[in-house]
C-alpha cells in the first residue's frame, strides 16, 4: 500500500512536467531549399545508395567483401534505413514506395524477445547468426544498432510521418519503445560512451513525450544532465578527438538543439554542439585537410582517404576540393558513412563563426592543450607542414591492433601530394605529450609505430633517423633492440624493452 502511493505521489509529481514538454517540430527540409554543398552530398549519398539497392533484398549490399573486416554480411540492415530517411526527403516518384519497402524489412531485424541482453537491437546484416547467451557483444551483436536505426525513426516521425502509411508509423514508434526497453534492461551505456549517449538520451526523450511517460521523461532528462555536466568538467567529450565519432556527437548534439523536448535540452545541446565544433577546429590544419591526433577513437589517418563522420558534416559548408574528403568510388574506405548524410541534411550545420573561419584558412602555428578528463591530456602542434598530437594518459590507456586508440601520431603532406602519416599503433599502457619540436612517449615494453608515406624507402629507416618523404624524424629512445616490418603499403618500426622515446620532428616548423 505505501509502495503504491509512492508511485502515485511520483506520477502526480511528474505530471506537470510532462505537460510543460513541447512535440519536436518538423524542420520541412526539402531538396532544392539545401545549399551547394549540402545539396552534393546529399545527390551523392543517394547516388551510392541507389548503386548499392538490391530490390530483391529490400536492403542495401555492403560494398565490403563478406568475408572482411569491415562486413557482417552482403547486406546492411542499419545503412538501409539512413536510406529510407533519404527517400522520404527527396520524395520523386516511387521514392514512398521503396522507402516502405525498406522500413518493413528493417523493422523485421529487430531483437523482439525480452529478457535477452540484445532485446531492442537489430542484425547488422541479415544473414547474422541469431545471439545465443554465449554471443560476445560487438562480436555476434551491436547494441548501439537501436540508437542509429532508432534515431532514424524518429526522424521520420518528425519530418515525414505522413509519406509513411499509419501501420508503419505505429511499428518505428513501438520499435523505438522496444530499443529504449532493452537499453535500459541491459544497463551497459555510461554517459562518458559519448556519441551512443547523446543519441540515445534524444530518442528516450523523444519516446517519453510521444507515450506519455513522465517516468522515463525524468530518467531521461537526468541522464542528458548527467551527459551535459561530464563535459562541463573540462569542455570536453570523455571520448576524445575521433575524426568519426565526433561527427556522430555532432548529430546526437543537432538532435538535441532541433528536438529536444525541453528548452534546457536544446540549450545544453547548442552549447555543447558550437563547443565540439571550436575544439575539433583547434585540431585542424586546412592545408593538409586533416585534424590532427591524438585519437581517442580512429578508423584512418587521413581524411582525404576514408569518409570519416566528421569529414561528412565539413563537406556540408565546405566544396569538394577544400574539403577533408575523399573522392567518391564504389571502393572508398568507409563509404556506408555517406550514407548518413541525409540526417545533416535535414538537421543543418551549425559551426560558430570563429571556428568555420579556422575551417577555411590557416591561422598561424599553435600549440594545443586539452585536459579531457582527471587523468588524461591531449596536446598537439599545429604547424604549416606537419602536425602531430600525443596523449597523455597517467598510463591508464594503452594500443593495440584491436582498438581505436592512437596515442601518438604525426602526419604531413608528401612532395607527391599525398598526406604521410606515422602512428603509435601499439603499446603498453602510455604517456605521450607533443611540444612545438616533437613527441615524448613514456611507456615499459614493446612499442610499434605504423609508418606510411608515398616514396617512402625502407632503406632510409633505422633505429634512430626515419628519413620521410617530406620530413624527417630523430628517433632516441632506451629500447633494448628495433626491427622493422614491411607491409603492403606502409612499414613497422618495432621497439623492444622500450620505457622513454624523445621523437624530434624536423619540418615542423
Amino acid at each position: 500500500m505505501i509502495r503504491q502511493s509512492l508511485v502515485l505521489l511520483f506520477v502526480a509529481a511528474a505530471t506537470p512536467l510532462l505537460a510543460a514538454q513541447g512535440v519536436p517540430t518538423a524542420r520541412h527540409i526539402a531538396p532544392p531549399k539545401l545549399d551547394r554543398n549540402t545539396g552534393e552530398v546529399f545527390r551523392d549519398s543517394m547516388y551510392w545508395d541507389n548503386y548499392f539497392y538490391d530490390s530483391s533484398a529490400k536492403l542495401v549490399r555492403s560494398p565490403y567483401p563478406a568475408a572482411s573486416a569491415h562486413s557482417a554480411g552482403h547486406y546492411m540492415v542499419r545503412e538501409s534505413s539512413w536510406y529510407a530517411l533519404g527517400l522520404l526527403l527527396r520524395d520523386q516518384q516511387g521514392d514512398r514506395e521503396r522507402a516502405a519497402e525498406i522500413l518493413d524489412t528493417v523493422l523485421k531485424e529487430q531483437y523482439t524477445q525480452p529478457g535477452v541482453r540484445w532485446f531492442g537491437t537489430y542484425k547488422r546484416t541479415p544473414e547474422e547468426p541469431n545471439p545465443t547467451q554465449k554471443t560476445v557483444i560487438w562480436r555476434g551483436y551491436d547494441p548501439n544498432w537501436r540508437h542509429f536505426i532508432g534515431t532514424t525513426f524518429a526522424m521520420i516521425l518528425i519530418e515525414f510521418p505522413k509519406r509513411v502509411s499509419p501501420e508503419l508509423r505505429d511499428r518505428m514508434y513501438k520499435a523505438i519503445d522496444l530499443a529504449i526497453e532493452g537499453e535500459m534492461q541491459e544497463g551497459r551505456l555510461v554517459p562518458s560512451y559519448t556519441n551512443i549517449a547523446l543519441m540515445y538520451g534524444f530518442l528516450w526523450d523523444f519516446a517519453a513525450v510521444h507515450d506519455h511517460n513522465s517516468a522515463w521523461l525524468q530518467q531521461s532528462a537526468a541522464w542528458n544532465e548527467q551527459v551535459y555536466k561530464l563535459y562541463k568538467q573540462y569542455n570536453a567529450f570523455y571520448e576524445y578527438n575521433s575524426p568519426t565519432y565526433c561527427g556522430v556527437d555532432l548529430y546526437g548534439l543537432a538532435l538535441f538543439r532541433d528536438y529536444g523536448s525541453s528548452a534546457h535540452m536544446r540549450g545544453i545541446g547548442s552549447e555543447m554542439e558550437a563547443g565540439l565544433w571550436r575544439d575539433l577546429m583547434k585540431y585542424y590544419q586546412p592545408d593538409l585537410r586533416n585534424i590532427s591526433g591524438p585519437y581517442d577513437r580512429s578508423y584512418g589517418m587521413d581524411m582525404e582517404s576514408y569518409v570519416s563522420v566528421v569529414g561528412l558534416w565539413m563537406r556540408t559548408v565546405l566544396d569538394g576540393s577544400h574539403a577533408p574528403f575523399p573522392p567518391l568510388s564504389a571502393t572508398t574506405d568507409h563509404l556506408p558513412d555517406l550514407w548518413f548524410a541525409p540526417h545533416f541534411a535535414i538537421l543543418g550545420t551549425s559551426v560558430p563563426a570563429d571556428a568555420l573561419a579556422k575551417m577555411k584558412k590557416f591561422e598561424g602555428e599553435h600549440l594545443v592543450r586539452q585536459q579531457i578528463d582527471a587523468k588524461r591530456v591531449a596536446t598537439a602542434w599545429v604547424g604549416k607542414k606537419v602536425i602531430f598530437g600525443g596523449e597523455f594518459t597517467n598510463k591508464t590507456k594503452d594500443a593495440g591492433t584491436t582498438t581505436q586508440f592512437h596515442p601518438a601520431t604525426i602526419q604531413w603532406r608528401t612532395p607527391s601530394g599525398s598526406i604521410g602519416w606515422v602512428q603509435l599503433l601499439q603499446c603498453p599502457p602510455v604517456d605521450a605529450s607533443a611540444d612545438e619540436h616533437g613527441l615524448t612517449i613514456d611507456t615499459a615494453g614493446t612499442v610499434r609505430f605504423r609508418i606510411h608515406a608515398a616514396g617512402l624507402d625502407q632503406s632510409k629507416l633505422s633505429e634512430t633517423d626515419w628519413n620521410l618523404p617530406g620530413v624527417h624524424v630523430t628517433a632516441q629512445s632506451d629500447a633494448k633492440d628495433s626491427s622493422l616490418e614491411a607491409g603492403k603499403d606502409y612499414v613497422d618500426v618495432v621497439y623492444n624493452g622500450m620505457n622513454h622515446m624523445r621523437l624530434s620532428i624536423q619540418g615542423a616548423q
